[in-house]
């Protein structure tokens, strides 16, 4: 039973089939990456209040509009947290990595050389409309998205042969050739769609009214484009379950629209939504002050965190002719002054991010070790000589404002690439055109970051031009990949997972999460066996690390910068359990109290 002990799934039985030599694995939780915290039994999750009271309304503020309530459709711009209407097969808590419990799926088998795995539906689980959540579901789910989503599903899930209903309350899934992680991962997460409800609707087409769920909160109120209201299902299916206790406490919860940020802030000191966290220095420094923080209305916290960084950044779209060229991508990041930003725009709070694994031991750090000098000989050639030979890191200036030296090293690089500078503009040396390019931005927030950047490429002859559009027209044009640099983040990762496939490799190039339009052969090779070496930890670390170092010397993006902190306003009615989940702030874990919440103005009772 050594494989068994490798997936390390608890409550698990192995038994040997009469018509198959593979293992039958069945349990009640699916882990991806590491050990199960939680045995079967387990009545709620540690960072939880099991007692937490069901009252209350909280709004949250949300910037630009919407147009739709199909978060899976390609067109449009989807409600705010509409596709959470939806429960999935199973749920993963934020205080573990990668362990998934029952939902609507109640226990799991699959053969240990993963080329099937069946699910039994919980008989409890029921869509809002009250018609029951069946194995017919999730197999209309599957051939939905296959047909209808958007084209990385398609890719992604194409070593997947069948999903079909065995009966009502037993879904399987056949493979094409094994793999454990696309198993996996459509068992653990996919959301499950009523079928009554989409078969005559185009999942790819924006929708003009709620659909049907089956989650704890459903869609009780809206005004198009300004505000969506989720109301508590009363009669919620799974609200005792294991996985539900003890969160989503709020009786009702609205996203209300603005135009801005800025605005946004100002709406919120008064009094027209309960909660805001800040990510942006100049506001937490400077803005959380006036009458309403005085009476002792609002409060404000800082609290500290350990979870992975996002990577943000200002990201080069290298489809782009201008950016193909790694050289004049690196050329560019020198235009990026951090230390005078940190200590003139920042207060000094942030620190430069530098890794896509930031604070975790996947970041690549020092020189890279045997094993990743093994991993990589292979591909020498195809690889920036550094990556052997030096560690990467971000430039770093005196915070003065002056960056006579990073221009310099700028100009060599760009000379390098066949630009010159001619009259103060950077030209090419071989068509004369200028060295100009657009930054695709949605919020002046961002285009007070960007100004700075800006300057330093206009005193490198480079005219880095910034185009503001809405929300809606932004969207579009990043999955239209119409755009040469936008300012954007990739999802912090505690792990090397499979899910980086869609981000890096070239087969998902058509993918809006792919936001660099990186078709690297050596990238494809190593997040291909990141997402085959999932049960290898020792390998994981060896590729996590190696991914990170190849990116990094691509030069890619430009980094920005990070806080390993929560900074928090809320109106003072919230009360939290005293564990914190490590990997999220657990806001679904909160709760009103009527104590608090009775001292308040009453329109924030």
């Amino acid at each position: 039973m050594g494989k068994l002990q490798r997936i390390v799934l608890g409550c698990s039985l192995a038994f040997t089939t009469s018509l198959s030599f593979a293992d039958v694995i069945e349990s009640t939780v699916l882990v991806g990456f590491g050990e199960a915290k939680y045995q079967e039994g387990f009545t709620h999750f540690d960072y939880v209040n099991p007692n937490a009271p069901k009252y209350g309304s909280v709004t949250f503020g949300q910037v630009g509009t919407f147009d739709s309530f199909n978060r899976f459709g390609s067109r449009g711009v989807s409600a705010a947290a509409i596709g959470e209407i939806y429960d999935s097969l199973m749920f993963s808590p934020s205080d573990e990595i990668d362990a998934y419990y029952p939902l609507i799926a109640e226990r799991v088998r699959y053969s240990d050389d993963y080329t099937w795995l069946e699910l039994d539906i919980n008989p409890k689980a029921r869509f809002h409309d009250g018609k029951p959540i069946t194995a017919h579901d999730v197999a209309f789910t599957f051939d939905k998205f296959m047909k209808e989503g958007v084209p990385q599903y398609r890719v992604y899930y194409q070593d997947i042969k069948s999903v079909a209903a065995k009966d009502d309350l037993t879904v399987r899934i056949e493979m094409v050739k094994p793999n454990r992680e696309k198993l996996f991962l459509f068992a653990q997460s996919t959301r499950v769609l009523p079928k009554h409800f989409w078969q005559d609707k185009n999942l790819s087409e924006p929708l003009s009214t709620p659909p049907v769920g089956s989650a704890a909160y459903k869609v009780s109120d809206y005004k198009s484009g300004q505000s969506v209201t989720y109301s508590l299902v009363e009669d919620y299916w799974a609200k005792d379950l294991p996985v539900n206790v003890g969160r989503k406490n709020f009786k009702s919860v609205t996203y209300d629209y603005y135009r801005d940020d800025t605005v946004m802030l100002e709406a919120f000191k008064a009094g027209e939504f309960d909660f805001r966290l800040e990510n942006v220095a100049k506001f937490w420094a400077n803005s959380y002050t006036g009458v309403n923080f005085d009476k002792g209305y609002i409060v404000t916290e800082e609290i500290e965190h350990e979870k992975p960084a996002t990577a943000q950044a200002f990201v080069f779209n290298t489809q782009r002719d201008m950016f193909k060229d790694p050289k004049v991508r690196e050329a560019l990041n020198y235009a990026m002054d951090f230390e005078w930003m940190n200590k003139n725009m920042f207060y000094g709070q942030y620190t430069r991010t530098r890794s896509y694994f930031q604070n975790t031991e996947y970041e690549a750090k020092g020189l890279p070790s045997e094993d990743e000098i093994k991993l990589l000989t292979p591909y020498k050639e195809q690889l920036p000589p550094r990556v052997f030979s030096s560690e990467y890191k971000p430039n770093v200036t005196d915070g003065s404002g002056r960056i006579r030296s990073q221009m310099r090293t700028a100009f060599k690089l760009l000379k390098e690439a066949g630009w010159e500078l001619k009259d103060k503009v950077m030209i090419n040396k071989q068509t004369g055109a200028p060295m100009a390019f657009e930054l695709l931005i949605y919020s002046p927030t961002t285009e007070r970051i960007a100004i700075p950047v800006q300057k330093n490429l206009k005193r490198m002859g480079i005219d880095m031009k910034i185009r503001t559009v809405d929300t809606t027209q932004y969207i579009k044009r990043l999955r239209d990949r119409d755009f040469d640099m936008v300012s954007s983040s990739y999802s912090a990762n505690p792990y090397p997972g499979p899910n980086l496939m869609i981000v890096w490799n070239s087969n998902y190039i058509d993918s809006s999460y792919n936001t660099a339009g990186v078709m690297d052969p050596v990238v494809d090779e190593l997040t291909q066996k990141i997402s085959t070496s999932q049960q290898d930890p020792e390998a994981l670390l060896t590729l996590g690390k190696a991914l990170d170092r190849v990116l990094q010397w691509n030069y890619y993006i430009i980094p920005q910068w990070h806080l390993s902190k929560y900074r928090v306003a809320m109106w003072d009615k919230f009360e939290r359990p005293s564990i914190m989940p490590k990997y999220d702030l657990g806001q679904d874990t909160w709760w009103i109290s009527k104590e608090k919440s009775a001292k308040l103005p009453e329109k924030r009772q």
